[in-house]
């Protein structure tokens, strides 16, 4: 629904809500947040609520140190997990400077940017996210452990697999969000999990992703669990992939699924290090189907893209290299104008590799070029690349490569 910042009000005045939650994120992906009370409403919408950017990563330092939030009305959104007397609603927010112009490194604005360049050239993106997480017990005085919740294995059913009823719970309270999950099951390592969601826009598919990851959070917390999103929490187990379903349509009614796929195929050793941000994120590719070289095939899981069995609108390209580390708004940023300059380009989608590139020979392998091994190399390919200087400011590249 599209309210304007009268309609917000009025729904807090009638809703008897208690508290408003500016949220918006650090360029990691790290869900922020300020409360504030509905008497401070006109103010927000008016003039913004400042902040201490200083103290937040990739967001400036002390000597530029105010930055201001403005609540977005058309993402009010009433949060479930609150009693019904004293309610709490949440709006997503633009970030500016003291005098008004756009934060640079405002990453839901820098999707917002990338969508309408894509709009402009008459192409509309849709992203689906299966987002793997794991669920560990905590200890007698409430710490968090590495001990999983259950010995379960890919899709085993309960009693083996103790987190059905927390994903049961997950996506009940994602549908009191407006988010629809299309399927909930056990992952293959012993506690892990992933939820799946319906496609959707950029934005709110993004939206969704962070929303998606506090709920996780929040359920698991009150099931006396703590949820783990890092890519390889278990140095003996699959990590966590963020497999992201990317497609795209056309005004002309143009298949370009082949363009989009190889300017992506193109651009993923530069945008890896944001697909990719942590130093654990590398030990996780090339194991447990977790891709290592930049290839693609059809339905085929050893590869870095592959295009599930679908027809039509559900046409689509998996990614399977980022992990839920991402910071969702930057990484369909990166992917739009990856898949813009393929599609500007005409770039020729490579041959099909269909074959299983973890048993492969050597000298098949030597074929493929590979995904950077290390932070550290994602960080070099990132902080030479014209292509991602001609996107991002170079502060936010900073943040990721120095």
């Amino acid at each position: 629904m599209q309210y304007t910042s009268q309609d917000v009000q009025s729904f807090v005045a009638e809703e008897d809500v208690r508290f408003i939650h500016l949220a918006f994120c650090d360029v990691f992906g790290r869900q922020k947040n300020i409360a504030i009370l509905p008497s401070e409403l006109p103010r927000a919408f008016s003039y913004g609520i400042a902040i201490d950017a200083s103290a937040i990563r990739g967001f400036g330092g002390q000597v530029h140190s105010d930055l201001f939030l403005h609540p977005l009305p058309q993402t009010l959104t009433l949060l479930p997990w609150r009693p019904e007397q004293g309610k709490l609603v949440q709006m997503h927010c633009r970030v500016s400077n003291p005098d008004g112009s756009p934060f640079e490194n405002d990453t839901r604005s820098l999707l917002i940017r990338a969508v309408e360049e894509a709009g402009a050239r008459g192409l509309r993106f849709s992203f689906g996210a299966e987002l793997e997480f794991y669920l560990f017990c905590l200890d007698d005085q409430g710490n968090q452990t590495r001990i999983p919740v259950d010995q379960a294995s890919y899709m085993d059913s309960a009693p083996d697999d103790r987190g059905e009823g927390v994903r049961r719970e997950i996506c009940m309270m994602l549908q009191e969000l407006g988010i629809q999950p299309e399927g909930a099951h056990h992952e293959e390592g012993p506690g892990q999990n992933e939820i799946d969601f319906r496609y959707s826009d950029a934005l709110s598919a993004a939206d969704n992703a962070m929303a998606f990851r506090r709920v996780v959070k929040t359920v698991a917390a009150r099931n006396g669990l703590w949820a783990d999103f890092s890519p390889r929490p278990l140095e003996n187990a699959p990590g966590s992939g963020f497999h992201i379903n990317i497609s795209v349509q056309s005004a002309t009614g143009e298949d370009l699924l082949g363009p989009m796929i190889a300017g992506i195929l193109r651009h993923i050793g530069e945008i890896t290090v944001f697909l990719n941000p942590l130093e654990g994120s590398y030990t996780r590719l090339g194991r447990d189907k977790a891709p290592r070289f930049i290839s693609w095939s059809a339905q085929n899981r050893s590869q870095l893209i592959r295009v599930p069995a679908a027809e039509g609108e559900f046409r689509r390209a998996e990614l399977r290299s980022p992990d839920p580390a991402a910071n969702p708004y930057l990484a369909y940023a990166l992917l739009i104008w990856a898949a813009m300059d393929g599609i500007a380009r005409k770039l020729p989608l490579p041959p099909a590799a269909d074959l299983n590139l973890f048993t492969a020979d050597e000298s098949t392998q030597a074929r493929f070029a590979r995904l950077p091994e290390s932070k550290e190399a994602a960080a070099a390919l990132a902080a030479s690349s014209d292509f991602l200087r001609a996107h991002l400011p170079r502060t936010l590249i900073d943040s990721y490569c120095l």
